[in-house]
């Protein structure tokens, strides 16, 4: 049997976490795996944590750190150290990590120093933009990972031409596995009945914490003519405070939301605008116009396929796509089978 330790702490990782953890307590999975889950309390928010770990079934995990609302070095280094000695006690066959975060590196420094395989799901994605800790994170996680399961074509050839040491498997994009075994149970809140609406989330810290982009993106927003619908992170709601800032009359602001009133919200949206990486990829997967508040994404292939604008921080380009949607005539399956699950306890088993 294969001991794996999981480490988790924000939004995007539950919803990875959730396919894998869900097949490894089915037959034939269960057999093969025994599965320990670290939460490292990176999103401490109710409705940014432990809401998703209900509506979406994951296991309850063993050990929630509370290492949260800190700065990228502090976070970090505190939940190496408490994540360090889990492993020395629980000593796992290998630690599987998901994406970009700060607990993702942490899982993986703490692995790495002590000789444990590591397995990173969602490896080879590159915004070559090195000021982003995202893109840090996930360079040093793939240089350290023995199993790097990438979910593009794409990722696997960053990977190939960094020269990293362990195996490349293109998986498909388990994010897509998520969406469509929880797309029927998606739940649609009272305020996205009535007429339509773009939906907005804005949460990067290049964008919240720099006071003119906030500024720019809410011009923005305010200039498209149907309502906004914004689930309001807690980061983005306090620097507005700090900032002194005004949301625009045409938005509706809601609290954080949870995975499947997300995915309602997603589904019955006219266009999706988000500085979110996996909101991206949701929009894709909900065959919505995305409109990216970067001037970069690691999901290249949703703008080379004509899904996806890229429109940073300016005011007057993000009313412009807001106002010339279009949606493109192709829908290729960029992002595997919906069975990239299964594809990785094949590998690791």
């Amino acid at each position: 049997m294969v001991k794996i330790v999981t480490v988790i702490g924000a939004r995007p990782q539950f919803i990875k976490a959730a396919v894998l953890s869900r097949l490894m307590h089915l037959e034939p999975y269960s057999a093969d795996f025994k599965e320990f889950i670290i939460h490292t309390g990176q999103h401490y928010d109710q409705n940014m944590s432990a809401v998703f770990f209900e509506e979406m079934a994951i296991p309850a995990p063993q050990i929630n750190l509370g290492i949260g609302g800190k700065s990228h070095g502090a976070m970090t280094g505190e939940m190496l150290i408490a994540i360090e000695k889990i492993l020395m006690d629980i000593k796992p066959d290998l630690v599987l990590v998901y994406g970009d975060t700060d607990s993702t590196l942490a899982g993986a420094l703490a692995a790495g120093k002590l000789l444990i395989p590591i397995a990173h799901v969602e490896a080879g994605l590159r915004s070559h933009v090195m000021a982003m800790p995202e893109e840090q994170n996930r360079i040093l996680t793939d240089h350290l990972a023995s199993w790097l399961l990438a979910p593009t074509a794409t990722a696997a050839e960053n990977l190939a031409k960094e020269n990293v040491h362990g195996r490349i498997h293109i998986t498909g994009d388990i994010m897509y596995d998520a969406h469509l075994f929880y797309r029927p149970r998606a739940q649609m809140p009272p305020c996205a009945r009535e007429e339509p609406y773009f939906l907005a989330t804005v949460h990067r810290a290049e964008n919240t914490d720099n006071k003119a982009n906030l500024e720019n993106i809410f011009a923005g927003l305010s200039q498209i003519k149907e309502r906004v619908i914004l689930p309001l992170h807690p980061r983005t709601r306090q620097k507005c405070q700090t900032f002194g800032l005004n949301i625009p009359p045409n938005i509706k602001v809601l609290e954080p939301v949870g995975y499947l009133e997300m995915l309602g919200l997603e589904l019955n949206a006219k266009a999706i605008i988000t500085d979110s990486g996996g909101v991206q990829k949701e929009a894709y997967f909900c065959q919505k116009p995305c409109i990216t508040l970067r001037s970069e994404t690691e999901w290249v292939e949703t703008v080379t396929s004509g899904w996806n604008t890229l429109a940073a921080t300016n005011g007057e380009a993000i009313a412009e796509a807001a106002k010339n949607l279009k949606i493109p005539q192709n829908y290729p399956p960029l992002y595997g089978d919906g069975h990239c699950g299964e594809k990785i306890l094949k590998i690791l088993g």
